[in-house]
């Protein structure tokens, strides 16, 4: 298992420079050619996309933000349910002039990235699901539920995610360490929101798969408990150019643990002609 593909895996650990749009959303911003906007999951911060900035920066204009709450991003009302994020995206792209782009989001932000792609279709040329979640069984909403239940009471949970998220190994280590921090930098309120969001929108946009014309990547790890190989797989049936990948040994946080696969999948979904062309 590789933990980096970065020139220096150091850099793993740095934080990177951030603009503020007018909007209130922090990002930071590399590259040019075609614009791919990274939204990162519940709790994380851009930083999580490192090795995907480095080298998908080489050939595209990479915007990485910082989610509602997260980061240096200013939050989402109370209770905002995962429409409002998608709102939220919209503006953002709206602020920026953005018109067309390619979209990755990691697990929450991939509950975006797909809200997007069904809600304004026209902006988006290439839409790519990493840990996705989809349709949760009655078993896993309930549970789910219930940690979203359990912030506003007993607060962030970061051990637990941790060991959802990543395998005990050596090669895991720094990865697992910043994503501790990166949980415990969160504000309560701001995470409570993202998760309840996070915890109720696995059905929201599922519907749309099937009017979504564009080439779109739904990957995940072979280990992953919540956004399982099943539901990749689900998505990719449904939507008329998906495509799914699932990366053997690996969980939750893929694109820090297997950034060499994760970044050779990403390049061959923004290599795929766009409908139409």
């Amino acid at each position: 298992m590789t933990v980096s593909s970065m020139s220096d895996p150091a850099k793993l650990a740095a934080p990177f420079d951030r603009c503020i749009a007018r909007d209130g959303t922090a990002f930071h911003e590399v590259g040019t050619g075609e614009p791919l906007v990274l939204i990162h999951g519940v709790g994380m911060r851009l930083e999580a996309w490192a090795p995907q900035i480095e080298v998908l920066s080489k050939t595209h204009r990479v915007i990485a933000v910082d989610m509602p709450g997260h980061g240096q991003s200013v939050p989402l009302a109370p209770g905002s349910g995962l429409e409002a994020f998608v709102a939220w995206f919209g503006g953002f792209l709206e602020v920026m002039q953005l018109k067309h782009i390619n979209v990755a989001g990691h697990s929450m932000g991939a509950l975006v990235s797909g809200g997007a792609a069904a809600t304004f279709p026209a902006r988006i040329c290439r839409v790519a699901l990493l840990n996705g979640v989809y349709r949760r069984d009655a078993a896993s909403r309930n549970a789910v539920q219930a940690r979203a239940l359990s912030i506003k009471a007993a607060g962030i949970d970061v051990d637990g995610p941790v060991q959802r998220w990543f395998d005990d190994d050596e090669a895991s280590r720094l990865p697992r360490s910043l994503t501790r921090s990166w949980l415990m930098a969160m504000d309560r309120d701001a995470y409570a929101t993202a998760y309840g969001a996070f915890a109720g929108g696995d059905a929201t946009y599922a519907d749309a798969w099937p009017q979504v014309a564009c080439p779109a990547l739904f990957l995940t790890g072979s280990g992953d408990p919540n956004s399982t190989p099943d539901m990749a797989r689900q998505m990719a049936a449904c939507a008329p150019r998906g495509v799914a990948h699932i990366i053997e040994g690996h969980r939750h946080m893929v694109n820090l643990t297997a950034p060499q696969t994760v970044n050779r999948l990403m390049l061959e979904w923004l290599d795929m002609k766009e409908t139409g062309a």
